[in-house]
């Protein structure tokens, strides 16, 4: 049974590793938008999380209404 489920997880991780690579080589595919996009929230994450620290009010999130 544990061979078994290795076996699955090993084939479902091909599967989702190669659907990535077919995404970021595609033509019609924005991938720097999407890079650039994870990016600007990352550090958007990132200052809302040392806001409380650093002082900023609502750490450099535009467009949020209220707290």
């Amino acid at each position: 049974m544990d061979e078994a489920l290795k076996g699955v997880i090993t084939i479902a991780t091909a599967i989702i590793g190669v659907a990535i690579l077919a995404v970021l080589v595609s033509r019609n595919a924005n991938t720097q938008g999407v890079i650039s996009s994870a990016g600007q929230a990352f550090s958007n994450a990132l200052s809302v999380a040392e806001s409380p620290v650093s002082g900023n009010s609502l750490g450099g999130m535009t467009g949020m209404n209220g707290y």
